[in-house]
């Protein structure tokens, strides 16, 4: 770089070693101009994470087509919203709503599912910080066993949506359409990984809940919550036919009656022969006996063996 002042390699490396700093073309231009030694091995590293963080810029745009669509129309006050906790065997459903008045600069925000604890608090954190507006929404086990799971859930979105700051002009949803708010909202397929604030709203629901069943780890000992969060883990069961259910568990769902030995002796005996077939002549010899007692079994035990076997001839076909 005759005739130019060579740019520091120790500051580069300095201000690029944190992760946080993006690094810009102009930066990498000059280092794959600079033939010394240490700035063709920068240019290296750099250039890697130059396109890991273009990669990263495309999948984001994507992820707020639709809100931009929005805004450039005039509508400003934007909520995602999304639950967590439809599955477990115990703890509330919890929804979140996350309203954002502008573009955001969060990189990393993505289905919670697809992130691991430590990201999704510091993504939480982020989105606490550059939100316009956060509501927290929550239904009780007694609502989720008076008015099912789908119904609480949809209960905890709409309690979410009325706990923001202020009303939201436009509602994207996950999957769903919350009844009984007023403002337009749409639906979005596996929203919490397709669309921005849905995935917000998934992380702020998901660290919610699990800080949540911490707490209830700590009321109700022994069952484990602050690992599995209630989610029905060999550990959890474990602890629930040892200790039998708490006053956190859902005892509308069918699998607690189970672990808890209520179910008929045929439904046991049926699907201890299931755990037992290896092959695919046992497995259709055992779906032609509880087909056969289709009548004798009640429907709930009758629906839980067909789906036992449904998911057994997906393994052995795998």
């Amino acid at each position: 770089m005759a005739g130019k002042t060579r740019i520091s390699l120790i500051e580069i490396r300095r201000k690029y070693a944190g992760g946080e700093a993006p690094v810009s073309s102009h930066l990498l231009a000059q280092l794959r101009r600079d033939s010394r030694t240490g700035a063709q091995r920068l240019y290296q590293s750099l250039s890697v994470r130059f396109e890991r963080e273009r990669v990263e810029r495309v999948r984001l745009d994507s992820m707020l087509n639709f809100e931009r669509v929005l805004w450039k129309s005039g509508v400003r006050d934007i909520a995602g919203v999304d639950e967590a906790g439809v599955g477990p065997l115990a703890g509330p459903v919890v929804a979140a709503a996350v309203m954002f008045a502008g573009d955001p600069d969060i990189p990393g925000v993505d289905d919670s599912k697809r992130l691991d604890a430590p990201t999704r608090d510091v993504l939480a954190a982020e989105i606490r910080r550059k939100s316009a507006g956060i509501g927290v929404g929550i239904a009780s086990v007694a609502e989720i066993d008076t008015i099912n799971i789908y119904h609480a859930a949809l209960l905890a979105m709409r309690r979410a949506v009325e706990a923001l700051p202020r009303p939201p002009q436009h509602v994207l949803v996950d999957a769903r359409t919350v009844a009984g708010i007023a403002m337009p909202q749409n639906s979005f397929n596996k929203g919490d990984g397709i669309n921005f604030s849905i995935a917000a709203a998934s992380i702020i629901a998901k660290t919610e809940r699990d800080r949540m069943m911490e707490a209830l780890d700590r009321e109700h000992p022994g069952y484990g919550f602050a690992t599995h969060k209630g989610y029905g883990t060999p550990e959890h069961r474990s602890a629930l036919q040892r200790l039998g259910p708490s006053a956190m568990h859902r005892m509308s769902f069918p699998v607690i009656r189970e672990l808890r030995g209520q179910c008929s002796p045929l439904f046991y005996e049926l699907r201890l022969q299931l755990g037992a077939a290896r092959t695919r002549l046992a497995l259709a010899e055992i779906e032609a006996a509880v087909r056969g007692h289709e009548t004798t079994l009640p429907l709930p035990e009758y629906k839980k063996l067909r789906l036992l076997i449904l998911r057994r001839w997906k393994l052995l076909a795998a």
